[in-house]
């Protein structure tokens, strides 16, 4: 019943119209930068490292308009329980047409991207203008009344979600078919020990190896994807095909080409990005770590 209840609420809003919706985050923004200060020290920090060169006074608009950036993206979350197919369209553009064409060689893919806004926005337009069944990997929310309404949202339009601490048997069985299996590759992994180091924003970064290691087991095509925000509430994506045989790079290749692109993507649009998460919480040791370098 209490899903009911929250599900209809939710509903009732996602039907305002996007400028009052606008309105909200604009006050909700508000006050998580001024009030709550939600984790200020934290995206502080993560933008002096990743843009020593600015200064102070450029860091902090970048981080002003990030606080807006993300809640814009929970807005417009709660927008997609009812948003349209050609609403959606109109907001998000992709370049369907290299996943299309991948699909008719019979390859399935791995599409691999970072924490940008609004990446659930590219989940639901992605799935519904191309033809490959996509599967997601997602963290099953502990309150059990959001976690059935995310997942009643992010599969509208078809999208397999897949819970991280069940995706081996999972996986197992979709990826008997054609798949896309659409990975956020720029995760902080467990451990240090068991990761791919190298050059994020200037500084030694380690990445998970997951994403690497499944392109080679299932010799996968890599497209690396971007998402850039148009203006507010309207956003475009590019897709990159980076190779069809994995198995034919060298070890780390794929992990260093995709920070490197996620990286080139941030740049662009720096305020974009999920500063608020401890992307340098791991400190680089040589002795212990440079082994597993990626050049």
């Amino acid at each position: 019943m209490f899903y009911y209840i929250v599900y209809g609420l939710l509903y009732g809003i996602s039907l305002l119209p996007f400028r009052i919706l606008y309105i909200i985050s604009d006050a909700a923004s508000f006050l998580l930068y001024h009030v709550i200060r939600y984790r200020r020290d934290i995206v502080a920090n993560n933008l002096l490292i990743a843009f020593p060169e600015k200064t102070a006074a450029e860091r902090k608009r970048i981080a002003k308009q990030f606080y807006k950036d993300f809640v814009d993206n929970f807005i417009e979350v709660i927008k997609m329980i009812s948003i349209s197919k050609k609403e959606l369209d109109k907001r998000f553009v992709g370049n369907y047409q290299l996943m299309n064409d991948l699909y008719q060689t019979g390859k399935n893919v791995q599409v691999h991207l970072g924490h940008y806004f609004n990446w659930e926005y590219a989940n639901l337009a992605y799935t519904a203008n191309q033809l490959y069944p996509f599967i997601v990997v997602y963290q099953p929310i502990s309150n059990k009344v959001l976690d059935r309404i995310f997942y009643k949202m992010r599969s509208r339009f078809g999208t397999k979600l897949v819970p991280v601490n069940n995706f081996r048997n999972e996986f197992a069985q979709l990826s008997k078919g054609k798949y896309a299996l659409i990975l956020v590759g720029d995760q902080n992994p467990p451990g240090p020990e068991n990761a791919y180091w190298t050059d994020f924003f200037g500084r030694k970064t380690p990445f998970v190896k997951g994403p690497e290691k499944g392109a080679r087991l299932k010799n996968t095509a890599i497209v690396m994807c971007n998402i850039y925000k148009v203006k507010r509430g309207y956003y475009r994506s590019e897709l990159r095909l980076l190779t069809t045989e994995p198995r034919t790079l060298a070890d780390g290749v794929i992990t260093k080409e995709m920070i490197t692109f996620i990286e080139d993507t941030v740049r662009t649009y720096p305020s974009n990005y999920l500063w608020s998460h401890r992307r340098w919480k791991w400190e680089y040791d040589p002795e212990k770590f440079g082994h597993l370098v990626v050049q």
